[in-house]
């Protein structure tokens, strides 16, 4: 049992820093990892689920999508911009394959489907 859940508390963590680093990087998505990251450690540390939820940063994602709240429009805005930025650079100036080129034009229209299908999240102000 001790070994599952440092492999779950490892999984979690791993899960986390890459969320974390898909914050800035558009490639990788950081939704998906927070929430697999709060699912490791929803059955390994209740310390750090804890902690995960309640982060002032990184707790939101988890707290909106689980609420079905969505995404909000300048997160939206800024993910797919940042994420066609980088990609179309790739594409152009570093990629000399144009089967990987095609690819990351793929991968890029992949993950503007997955942000803009997600529902936008609509802030009220009190």
């Amino acid at each position: 049992m001790y070994i599952k859940r440092l492999l779950l508390v490892i999984s979690g963590l791993l899960s986390l820093g890459l969320a974390v680093i898909g914050i800035f990087l558009p490639l990788i998505p950081t939704t998906p990892l927070l929430l697999l990251s709060a699912a490791c450690f929803i059955r390994s540390s209740d310390r750090l689920y804890q902690w995960l939820i309640t982060n002032k940063y990184l707790g939101p994602y988890i707290k909106n999508y689980r609420e079905g709240k969505g995404i909000p429009l300048s997160a939206k805005i800024v993910g797919v911009s940042l994420l066609w930025i980088s990609m179309l650079f790739t594409i152009f100036f570093v990629v000399p394959l144009v089967a990987v080129k095609l690819l990351l034009a793929g991968i890029a229209g992949y993950f503007t489907w997955f942000i803009l299908k997600q529902k936008t999240l609509i802030k009220v102000h009190h």
